[in-house]
């Protein structure tokens, strides 16, 4: 500390007896120290001394000393050493961290992110960051390393900003990469998290960061740090691979053709011996990055192409063999052994060369069993981990994806067998827990059976012949009539989901699946009473809409074969206990729901809570293919239930016609004076956002400076500078207030008129929609009144129309909204 207080004695000079200068003091003389000395030693050791006091007193260091630290490193980049002080101190001053220093010295907290805000002043010139940029190409450690680090600050405060620099910076990307092979391993390593924050989100600095020989470089770093049993630096490359693989159609294909799959594999060789060695925590991590690399290359997201050919290369490079000798290893973390049965599944989903070999693969058990067994043994298990449960049940679903091989199995093994096979199959495993106590292992079992009959209508037919007896000696009832009781008496709102998603999945596109379901005692009755029901608690209306999805399929796939049950009798049942307003829009308010939207976004299943699986992938896609179907077919049942019961059209037909089509010709003139009045309001709109943006600049560079001086005055409290800041600072919030109040007073303005367009806007949708309505009942009544009079014709009546013309609309035409004359 005295060896501190010299140097600083000797930079500032002697202070009078008794008098202390004040933090801000200090730093102004050291700013102009170095701004004014000719010597370079003496700007050096001013520099050095700005370094020491940049933590204590970073707001003011940043806020007199950013222009002279940027003078330096213009003026002296000749000497390592003072630069090597500069860059160290806007590291400081542009940290995302608040230093202990900072806490201490402050009595009054700031609640101010000073770094970004120091981050925004440097970067408002990018040729700052491109400077900092050309000191990476310096060897020597005391400029390489702190460029490094602040590069490193700077991203984590502005990323969007400092990416779009490094792009448009020469070479930019390239000196960056050139740290990865540095010696040092401190530099190496710092810029492997430099890499990482500078490749998020970016597909064009990814790509360029691949194309700079980046797999080849990170692949020979994890070799040398002993691949997965290596340190935080193996973890780091595999984020850093990962960031440039994830959602990057270029680079998976430059992975792919480069043979770096097969370097991969070297990453997963788990020894015999690990049981008694065990995983450290690093070695978790390590694997679960590699899982996620290799997840990256196979994702659903991906195109199909790509997906395949990485599957192929996966499997012919032995890691989908590795990744399954995991799976039935003994002592597998949890969270690992989840990761690496969602990769499995990934792995295989949709190949069938990689369904069939996953379909070999035998767990050591005593008597040995299938893999695919053992899973879903996990899965029906309530003591198993909700996660772990979760991944087995996709797993095998992607076993099962256009897999009509697999799907075959499964169904088999439910079929009466002459075999003497005692062993426990997968579709005894997947019975008992479709109908077992536990609400979860009835909604898996569900989801995992409706997986064999996706786009599969044989095995639909073949799964009506398998019979379940519910007692001994008791006659067998069939599966699907086990179901629909099962539908009906469970009292968990999981257990009914799962039910309905598994008969929707089973009838659809299955006349005989259907005429068996309207056989069975009570279903109707439930689905109708279920549909009609008013109840909206504990998303109930998702239950209301799966029953009245239900109801649906048996009038589109009924083939009339069941007395008392046609299409014609359910439509009308729909029509006379649930009215079909009520039952289109209960089917909606299934695909407006939340757990809908969830369901529908990705195969895999995600969900925190187990109460949250609700529906499923899959069905999501089957729901929205029949809705349309379903709604279209009970409107034209209706039609010709309806028949020729309509009455007779009135002699004043015609008249309602015309008066039908001035009301289109006023609509019309409403919605050109609407339009006329619209185009007015977007143009004051698009002037008052001009003045907006504008305002908003000034007003921000004002905030920069006020930011500043607030700052400023807090850390100041209590010292002799204060008096000095204060006018400066009220002026400055007295011109801050007023641009504010202006920018308030726009944005109400430009609030109002979007109101206003808002407002037109739909008033126009209205009319529209009003017109289109009009003109299909014109259209309707001008096709039933010319149908009515072709038949009177046809029984010798002789008809003329009011006009003394055989065409109603003789002389006009409706088109589009407007009248033709």
């Amino acid at each position: 500390m005295e060896y501190f207080k010299s140097g600083l004695k000797s930079v500032l000079g002697t202070q009078q007896p008794g008098v202390q200068p004040t933090g801000a003091e200090i730093v102004d003389k050291l700013v102009d120290r170095v701004t004014l000395s000719t010597l370079l030693e003496d700007r050096r050791d001013a520099c050095r001394a700005l370094k020491a006091l940049s933590k204590k007193y970073r707001v003011e260091v940043g806020a007199h000393g950013m222009d002279a630290l940027h003078q330096i490193l213009e003026t002296d980049r000749a000497d390592c050493e003072i630069i090597g002080y500069a860059l160290d101190t806007l590291c400081n001053i542009t940290s995302p961290e608040r230093f202990d220093e900072e806490e201490e010295r402050n009595n009054v907290h700031i609640n101010i992110n000073v770094g970004e805000q120091f981050t925004e002043m440097f970067i408002k010139n990018p040729d700052n960051v491109t400077l900092v940029l050309n000191f990476l190409e310096e060897y020597d450690f005391r400029v390489r390393w702190p460029a490094v680090r602040l590069l490193t600050s700077l991203l984590v405060n502005k990323p969007k900003q400092i990416q779009d620099i490094v792009l448009v910076s020469p070479m930019g990307v390239s000196r960056l990469m050139d740290l990865l092979s540095d010696s040092r391993e401190i530099i190496r390593n710092d810029a492997l998290l430099l890499l990482v924050q500078l490749t998020k989100s970016n597909a064009n600095i990814q790509k360029i960061v691949a194309f700079e020989n980046a797999f080849d470089r990170l692949f020979d770093v994890i070799k040398e740090e002993g691949y997965t049993d290596g340190g935080i630096v193996v973890e780091d490359c595999l984020l850093l691979m990962l960031n440039l693989l994830k959602n990057n159609t270029s680079n998976i294909n430059f992975f792919k053709e480069g043979s770096y799959i097969q370097r991969m594999a070297p990453m997963l060789a788990i020894p015999e011996n690990i049981e008694d060695v065990g995983w450290s925590p690093q070695k978790v991590s390590n694997i679960h990055c590699v899982l996620q690399l290799i997840r990256a290359l196979v994702s659903p997201n991906n195109s199909a192409q790509i997906t395949t050919s990485c599957q192929k290369n996966l499997r012919n490079a032995n890691i989908l063999e590795a990744l399954c000798s995991i799976l039935m290893a003994n002592g597998v973390p949890a969270d690992i052994l989840t990761e690496t049965i969602n990769t499995v599944g990934e792995v295989i989903r949709g190949n069938l060369n990689n369904q069939e070999f996953f379909a070999g693969v035998m767990a050591p058990s005593t008597p040995p069993r299938p893999a695919i067994v053992v899973l879903l043994m996990s899965m029906v298990n309530e003591k198993q981990p909700f996660s772990l449960r979760c991944a087995v049940l996709y797993c095998f679903q992607c076993f099962l994806y256009k897999n009509e091989i697999g799907q075959q199995q499964v169904v088999q093994t439910l079929l009466p067998s002459t075999s003497n096979n005692a062993s426990l199959t997968t579709g005894q495993l997947l019975c008992g827990g479709l109908f077992n106590a536990d609400p979860l292992s009835n909604w898996f079992s569900a989801v995992a059976l409706s997986h064999t009959l996706i786009d599969n209508p044989a095995q639909k037919e073949q799964l009506l012949r398998v019979l379940l007896a519910t007692n001994v000696g008791s006659q067998p009832f069939s599966l699907l009539h086990q179901c629909a009781l099962f539908m009906q008496q469970a009292s968990k709102l999981q257990s009914k989901l799962g039910m309905l998603m598994l008969l929707s999945t089973w009838m659809s596109h299955c006349a005989p699946a259907v005429k068996m379901f309207l056989n069975v005692p009570g279903a109707m009755a439930f689905l109708t009473a279920q549909t009609s029901a008013t109840e909206n608690d504990n998303n109930e209306e998702v239950l209301q809409g799966l029953c009245a999805f239900l109801m649906g399929i048996c009038v589109v796939y009924n083939d009339n074969s069941v007395q008392n049950y046609s299409k014609e009798n359910l439509s009308q049942l729909i029509e006379k206990r649930v009215g079909i307003e009520t039952y289109v829009k209960k089917l909606a308010e299934v695909s407006r729901h939340e757990v809908y939207a969830k369901a529908a976004k990705q195969p895999q299943i995600k969900a925190k809570h187990s109460n949250d699986l609700l529906l499923e992938f899959e069905f999501c896609k089957l729901f929205k293919a029949l809705e349309g179907v379903i709604i279209q077919t009970l409107g034209a049942q209706k039609q010709l239930s309806n028949g020729m019961t309509e009455l007779s059209l009135s002699e004043q037909e015609n008249g309602l016609l015309l008066q039908y089509k001035d009301l289109i010709r006023e609509q019309d003139n409403m919605m050109k004076n609407l339009n006329a009045e619209l185009g007015k309001l977007k143009e004051e709109n698009t002037n008052l956002k001009t003045q907006l943006d504008e305002v908003l600049q000034t007003n921000s560079q004002l905030q920069d400076q006020n930011t500043l001086l607030k700052a400023q005055l807090a850390a100041a409290s209590g010292n002799s500078d204060v008096s000095q800041l204060l006018p400066v600072s009220t002026d400055a919030t007295s011109t801050n207030m007023q641009n504010e109040k202006l920018i308030q007073e726009l944005e109400e303005k430009v609030k109002r008129l979007e109101v206003d367009n808002e407002i037109k806007s739909e008033e126009m949708e209205k009319l529209l929609k009003d017109q289109e309505d009009l003109l299909e009942l014109l259209t309707d009544q001008d096709a039933t009144l010319n149908k009515y009079k072709n038949r009177l014709r046809e029984l010798g009546e002789n008809i003329a129309d009011d006009d003394g013309d055989s065409d109603i609309n003789s002389g006009e035409e409706v088109e589009g909204g407007i009248t033709k004359n």
